[in-house]
């Protein structure tokens, strides 16, 4: 039977680099992938999934909070492949977990597990309790060695812990930290 899979990892981790890799080996076997992503995710343009590294891909559905799955049109796909899964409503997260039973397609998941303030995302959360599979993509903190685990966000330049949950950005916004590194950040 096929899984609902989650892979998370903080930002910069090269979640979406991996998305891509998946997506391009399973059309490199003549398989169809499916590719979700939210619709307020529009850094890099309103249908793009990209990733940091430059690589890209369209989306094939764009997922806002009233989206819902069409079965019927998912009927065919070998994998279906969500990015920045974080801001899917926790409802649509059970409909993914449904498309892996009722069609038997894998659904693999990519997000941050927590914002900025290290409280976990509804969707990351809901993905948390459901996901037959549960991967850390890793990297580094952007101040030391250590393996990161939260999500820094910068204001002007400055460690910040205000703002809207939602808040989106790339390296100008949001780095990388270690627990001591993220704590460090605002001791002083």
């Amino acid at each position: 039977m096929a899984k609902l899979y989650f892979r998370y990892g903080a930002v910069g981790s090269a979640k979406t680099l991996n998305l891509l890799a998946v997506a391009h080996a399973y059309r490199q076997q003549e398989k169809r992938v499916f590719l979700i992503k939210p619709s307020l995710d529009t850094r890099f343009g309103e249908v793009e999934i990209r990733s940091r590294a430059g690589l890209m891909q369209e989306a094939d559905l764009l997922v806002g909070r009233e989206t819902v799955l069409d079965l019927d049109a998912l009927q065919g796909y070998h994998c279906i492949l969500v990015d920045e899964a974080q801001f899917l409503e926790p409802r649509m997260i059970e409909e993914l977990r449904r498309v892996t039973q009722a069609l038997d397609i894998p659904v693999i998941c990519y997000g941050l597990r927590t914002d900025f303030r290290t409280q976990l995302f509804p969707g990351a959360k809901r993905l948390m309790e459901l996901a037959d599979t549960i991967e850390e993509v890793k990297t580094t903190c952007a101040f030391c060695n250590r393996k990161a685990v939260f999500n820094l966000k910068l204001l002007g330049g400055k460690p910040t812990l205000e703002g809207p949950t939602v808040d989106l950005g790339a390296e100008e916004k949001y780095l990388p930290a270690c627990s001591l590194c993220y704590d460090r950040a605002f001791c002083s």
